[in-house]
């Protein structure tokens, strides 16, 4: 162990909320550089969402995120429901919000999160949580933080790939 190593600060858990965050908004920006309105509905075959797709239900997931943390929402939980869990393939480009419109909410998303993660009380994070996707009846707000900040890094993910699908080359050097 280095002596750097042995004096440096613990790191706590809301800061590696907030790392993440920033994270998960960075990389998502670099994917959708870039992409046009038309190339964000190019779907996978033979099945999975598009660009498009996921942007929006990441900001579904922003927006339930926000409401944990106590912070405003950006466009709603309803405006975003064509991007819920379980919904068909995005097909119909008039059933598409604007990839801008998206990603400018997206922007704001990630800024407000990261705002409320800078102001949470950390005893807040061991109090129970008001659902669980996973149907955990000891689920706190500290673990629904890890379990969407997951969330949000898996479907980031997804769009490196879609990216790639649209011919564009990749944006992680």
């Amino acid at each position: 162990m280095s002596a750097a190593t042995a004096t440096a600060t613990p790191v706590g858990a809301l800061d590696i909320l907030r790392e993440q965050i920033q994270v998960v908004h960075r990389v998502l920006r670099l994917n959708a550089e870039g992409i046009t309105q038309e190339d964000s509905l190019i779907q996978p075959q033979p099945g999975g969402n598009c660009f498009n797709w996921n942007v929006g239900h990441l900001l579904l997931t922003n927006e339930i995120t926000l409401k944990l943390l106590g912070e405003p929402p950006v466009l709603g939980e309803a405006a975003l429901q064509r991007y819920a869990r379980g919904s068909a393939p995005l097909r119909n480009p008039n059933e598409a919000m604007p990839l801008e419109k998206l990603l400018a909410a997206w922007d704001e998303g990630c800024g407000r999160i990261e705002q409320g993660l800078a102001k949470l009380n950390p005893e807040r994070l061991t109090e129970p949580a008001p659902s669980s996707p996973r149907n955990n009846p000891d689920e706190t707000v500290g673990t629904l933080l890890s379990i969407l900040m997951f969330h949000q890094a898996g479907h980031t993910g997804q769009t490196s790939l879609l990216r790639r699908m649209a011919g564009k080359p990749g944006a992680i050097k």
